[in-house]
């Protein structure tokens, strides 16, 4: 191949290192699904991040004339269409369950087994001289220039959207570890801002409820990681209509005194059907929502509460949050004001 790509799901989460490896090997530039966010570090030079649902990113993986997805059913929930890409190049595909070999794309080359081992395995073959003899500085920095470029264009598709959530999640990743896990409910502040927008290295963890929409995720999950976990920091991001859904679950936080930020960025309502709505020329019907005071309420429950309106109140909050012995409610006000 010439113009290899990789593609990993969550499958691949066990084979960070190797992944990383065989695409620097191959200069291959790397495409994550919501469950591979930060396999490849995204701030690396070959790394593309969650940009599968990208229009950008997709006709170029089309164009590839070898994709290698690993881990990963390239699901509708994945790419946010009805159906895969057109892929015009080989299709090899590795993944412990025989079944998703098969599904969805035609895969030429099926790879039944651990991922790690698999493509361990690949590597030592892909190290051997091939037909292509161009240098292998030639072809890396061609293959970051072309990150470069694709970057620019998954980022243009959705600027106007995506801008009002990257001063605040530049803030949080200021503030974490890198090893640090986010929870992340079904909210726009998540899909759209968290997920291509806040880099992940492979020692952090992102756990995202993928292809069920499921709202109230991000708290239960998030107790979940830090009592599994209670040496890293552990934050949740929710929206306020998703929030509320498990918002009782505060009081368990309360009760095994976890150091618990959640930051919800408020925008009065279900934010998405809304916009769905007026987008079709609707009336948008029964997604408001009354202003309630969650951080009065995070208090009601024995927690703290803070209301951050700028990036840097938002990196602040945080910072006392995660040193507090109890959960701590953070709202970040949107559009529509209250």
């Amino acid at each position: 191949a010439r113009r290899p790509a990789l593609v990993l799901g969550g499958g691949a989460r066990g084979a960070a290192a190797e992944c990383l490896a065989l695409a620097e090997e191959l200069a291959a530039p790397v495409v994550t699904t919501a469950n591979g966010k930060g396999i490849v570090a995204e701030t690396h030079p070959l790394a593309l991040g969650v940009s599968l649902h990208s229009p950008a990113v997709q006709e170029w993986l089309a164009d590839r004339d070898a994709v290698l997805a690993v881990g990963t059913e390239l699901a509708e929930s994945d790419l946010w269409s009805a159906g895969p890409p057109a892929l015009n190049g080989t299709l090899l595909r590795v993944d412990l369950d025989p079944a998703q070999l098969y599904g969805g794309l035609r895969t030429a080359h099926p790879l039944l087994g651990d991922a790690a081992l698999a493509v361990r395995a690949l590597l030592g073959s892909c190290r051997h001289p091939g037909p292509d003899t161009t240098p292998r500085t030639t072809r890396a920095d061609a293959a970051r220039a072309e990150v470069v470029r694709l970057r620019g264009l998954r980022d243009a598709e959705t600027a106007e959207r995506d801008a009002r959530w990257l001063p605040f999640l530049r803030a949080v990743r200021s503030v974490l570890a890198p090893d640090a896990i986010l929870t992340s409910d079904s909210a726009q502040c998540c899909y759209y801002g968290a997920l291509p927008h806040l880099p992940l290295g492979p020692e952090g963890r992102y756990l995202h409820p993928t292809g069920f929409g499921t709202l109230g995720y991000a708290l239960p999950a998030a107790i979940g990681a830090k009592t599994a976990a209670p040496g890293r920091e552990v934050v949740a991001l929710s929206g306020d209509g998703g929030f509320q859904f498990s918002v009782q679950e505060l009081a368990t936080a309360v009760q095994e005194r976890l150091t618990l930020p959640v930051v919800v960025f408020d925008n009065g309502g279900y934010g998405e059907i809304r916009d769905e709505m007026t987008a079709r020329g609707d009336t948008p019907t029964a997604v408001g929502l009354s202003p309630v005071d969650l951080p009065a309420l995070a208090r009601a429950y024995g927690g703290r509460g803070e209301r951050a309106d700028t990036p840097a109140a938002l990196a602040d909050a945080l910072t006392r949050a995660l040193a507090a012995p109890v959960p701590t409610v953070i709202t970040v006000p949107e559009e529509p004001a209250r």
